[in-house]
């Protein structure tokens, strides 16, 4: 109680029209929002590949990994990808920018790659290589597409063809 007794201050009283502070919050918020959209400087988001890589593809895989005993499933899915892959792709597989292959994620020799790709089981993925680096994808959707040859087969091209022109989405 030393020193604090006895002080007097002299406290103005503003009232607030709400209308107005609500006007004006939404006036900050709005500036606020329009200037994040219009920045052409700053880092993307954390963890956002942006949908067409700008740099130059240079080289696109499709590998079909498997185990030594397949079943009928991945058997069908590493014949369907490879038959569109070789039916859709001839210039790009000729000139080494498409390269298709069949590993068996069992054999020690094929360890760095499946270590590359995080291989856990049989799978189709999709690695880009370009000057921003190696990107890699598991494709899921083969698995519901293998009794049907046709959407099979569209889908791995337009799949392929996007990662040929840089599209990561």
């Amino acid at each position: 109680m030393h020193g604090t007794r006895g002080k007097v201050t002299d406290m103005v009283l503003v009232r607030i029209d709400p209308l107005r502070a609500l006007i004006s919050a939404s006036l900050v918020l709005l500036l606020l929002t329009m200037s994040g959209c219009t920045s052409t400087t700053g880092s993307p988001a954390l963890h956002q590949q942006p949908a067409i890589n700008s740099s130059p593809v240079e080289k696109v895989e499709v590998i079909h990994f498997h185990r030594n005993q397949q079943c009928t499933s991945c058997i069908a899915i590493g014949d369907l990808a490879e038959g569109t892959v070789n039916a859709g792709f001839r210039d790009e597989l000729a000139s080494g920018r498409l390269v298709f292959a069949h590993v068996n994620y069992e054999l020690p020799e094929n360890a760095a790659l499946v270590t590359e790709y995080n291989v856990t089981g049989p799978s189709l993925w999709i690695g880009v290589f370009d000057a921003g680096g190696f990107h890699k994808e598991e494709d899921i959707k083969v698995w519901y597409l293998i009794n049907d040859e046709k959407a099979f087969s569209a889908h791995i091209t337009e799949l392929i063809t996007k990662r040929l022109n840089g599209d990561l989405s």
